[in-house]
């Protein structure tokens, strides 16, 4: 039998959380970083920052991003 396999897709936001993890700041240094990005990317408040967007901000290659996510 064939069995269908679900993959479950990676996550493409990134959170405060995320950054403190990756980057080794403080919490409110991550929250900035984060206001940051969206400010470089015309981003409303409520509208999340994708791991592309990050990546393309701060230099750390996408697959470095997604294997901390």
């Amino acid at each position: 039998m064939n069995a269908v396999i679900n993959k479950i897709p990676n996550r493409v936001v990134v959170y405060p959380k995320d950054i403190e993890n990756i980057t080794g700041r403080k919490e409110r240094a991550a929250r900035k970083l984060l206001q940051n990005i969206k400010k470089a990317f015309s981003k409303r408040n409520d509208q999340f920052v994708t791991v592309y967007e990050f990546s393309l901000y701060t230099g750390i290659d996408e697959g470095v991003v997604r294997d901390y996510l």
